[in-house]
Parts: structure tokens; sequence; C-alpha cells
């Protein structure tokens, strides 16, 4: 018997129409092997002893139907609403923003084990750190880990460096260092300016080299089950470095080339491993003219039903497929163990 429950967790606090959460429900609660697909959602007050304070008791969750769908009241969480055990449920989809907190993720690993979760909570963890790169230098950009003023100034001396706050996302706390002078967005300050403001914090940085083709864009390419399902261009604004959106890029249909297919095969098998589903990969344009990796997100990828606009392929279906053969796969692996 492999079909399965599935049991999402969310806040849909800052959804908007652009949120692929709803277009992938709908999909894979049309999955043959897929029985229910129940939602609970962090602002419901009423689940605050599971959300915030870690406590196992039935949560108040709702079904996923054929009305649910976004709106800015948040309407579909607000009928069918029932309680349910968690224990009811064979997977767990975690579709939360990041950062998600270290003891919500242990909370879910060691409380609910024998649960199949997409993504693994300890998988998110260690990949949630800019540190994860460096198992996979020969695909990066020159890298080193600065935990320390002495590690900035040594790797800054070689060339234009950007600096990656481990566990902060959306380019927030990013800068660059070019010689004397260091930019935080569009803001600039000197060298012994910006050091001074970090003397007394901790040092926690991913320093990169900055790749002088940075204006070619930022590649976003979304992963499921090992297969590349879509991918977009990333272009940074006319007077800024930075080519996330929400720093005022601009994004734009593109494919993987050969290079980021191979990037995708270095790193899947180690994704796999850590129980990493579906994930984002971020390349840059090497100073050599390859893409190279810039970043691994793990958490609550979107952008899916934006990418099938632009392609004009069934992407959502493609997701959420390759999402429900990984979790057959596993509740056949788990019967072979028991039986």
């Amino acid at each position: 018997m492999q079909n399965f429950k599935l049991l999402v967790l969310t806040d849909h606090t800052n959804h908007s129409a652009e949120n692929s959460l709803y277009a992938m429900l709908q999909s894979i609660r049309q999955h043959p092997k897929c029985t229910q697909v129940d939602i609970a959602t962090r602002a419901n007050p009423l689940n605050d002893f599971f959300f915030k304070k870690f406590i196992d008791k039935k949560l108040f969750v709702c079904e996923v139907d054929g009305s649910f769908t976004f709106s800015p009241e948040g309407k579909s969480f607000q009928k069918l609403v029932r309680r349910e055990s968690v224990y009811n449920y064979d997977v767990i989809w975690l579709r939360m923003p990041p950062p998600l907190s270290k003891p919500f993720l242990i909370f879910l690993k060691h409380k609910y084990p024998n649960l199949i979760f997409i993504n693994d909570p300890d998988g998110i963890y260690q990949t949630g750190s800019k540190e994860f790169l460096v198992n996979f230098p020969e695909v990066c950009p020159p890298l080193k880990i600065c935990k320390s003023i002495e590690d900035i100034l040594v790797f800054s001396e070689q060339f234009p460096i950007v600096l990656k706050p481990f566990r902060e996302y959306g380019g927030k706390g990013i800068v660059k260092i070019d010689g004397e002078k260091v930019m935080d967005g569009k803001t600039e300050m000197t060298l012994s300016d910006f050091l001074h403001n970090i003397k007394n914090t901790a040092i926690e940085y991913l320093g990169v080299k900055f790749l002088k083709n940075v204006g070619q864009g930022d590649k976003r390419i979304v992963v499921v089950n090992g297969e590349i399902i879509g991918s977009s261009l990333r272009l940074p604004a006319e007077d800024s470095w930075l080519c996330n959106v929400a720093a005022g890029g601009r994004s734009v249909s593109a494919i993987a080339d050969e290079d980021e297919m191979e990037i995708v095969k270095r790193i899947n098998p180690t994704l796999l491993k850590l129980g990493i589903v579906m994930y984002g990969v971020d390349t840059l344009m090497g100073d050599d003219g390859k893409r190279v990796l810039s970043e691994i997100n793990t958490t609550s990828i979107g952008g899916v039903p934006q990418m099938q606009k632009q392609q004009g392929k069934p992407l959502v279906k493609m997701t959420t497929d390759g999402i429900c053969n990984y979790i057959v796969k596993k509740i056949m692996e788990k019967n072979a163990i028991s039986n």
C-alpha cells in the first residue's frame, strides 16, 4: 500500500497571489497516490503550542479541497478547520518561509522520526548556512570561511570579494569589498568603517570572489528529486550589482546549460542523502565564461508557476509528480524493512 496522507506546514501571513503553494497543492491532491492533503498554518494563534512552544498535540488543520486558493484575507485557512494528530499523516511538507529556527527543526525531526519530510529538517538546517558551499569547491568561485577580521583582510587582498552572512536570506547583509571601498547594496563606506562596525559582533561570513560578469544575471534552477524542473534568470537593476528581485532585480525566462547540469549532477547525491527533495540552485557567470554555483536554497522554493508560464510546460505537475514519486519510493523502502 503506497498511498499517502500529506500534512503541509506553512505560514500564510506574507503569501501573495504569486505564491506557488496553492498551484502545487491543487496538483498534488489530484495525484492517484495522494489520498488526503491538509494544511496547518503558523499564523493561526491556536497552533502556537506547536509552532512556538514545540508541544506535540493535535493541530488545527484545514482540508485542501478544490476551492483552496489564495486570498488576501486567508479565507481558505478559515474553513473546514478541525483538529488532527500529526501521527495520522505519512508525510510532512515544510512550506514555511526561511529562516526556520533550529529548535523547531529539531522538534519536528525527533518528535516524528517515522514520518517522511519534504524537505528533511536536519537537511534544511545543514544546507541553510552559506558555508555548506565549501563541500563543492570545484563548481564554485574561490571561497573562504571568514570568522575573523584577519580572515576578511587576507581574502580581500587577493581580489574584490563578496561577504555573505551564513544564515541570512534574500540578499540581506551582503557586502562587496573592493580595496578600501565597501558597498552594502547602494550604500558605500570605507573598509575601516565596515571593520569597525563588525569588530564586536560574531563574524560568520562566506567570502566569495566577486565575479566581473555578475551583470549577466543570477540564474535560479529548480530541482525536484534529482531532475531539473525549470529555471529563470534574475538580472540586477541598472544601478546595482545585486540580482535578488527583492533588491530591485527582474526575472526573465532561461534554460540550464551543460555546466549547470553538471553542477546539479555534482551536488544532488549529497542533498538527497540529507533528505533534500526540492531545492533551488543559483548560478552566476564565472570569470572564465562558465556558470558557477552561487547558492543552494532548500526552504520553501517558489517560482514554479511563473516558470511554467514563461516556458509553456506543465512544470507544476512535473514538480508534484517528482515529489510524489519520492514519497512512494520512501514508503516502499520502509515497508520492505518492516517486512
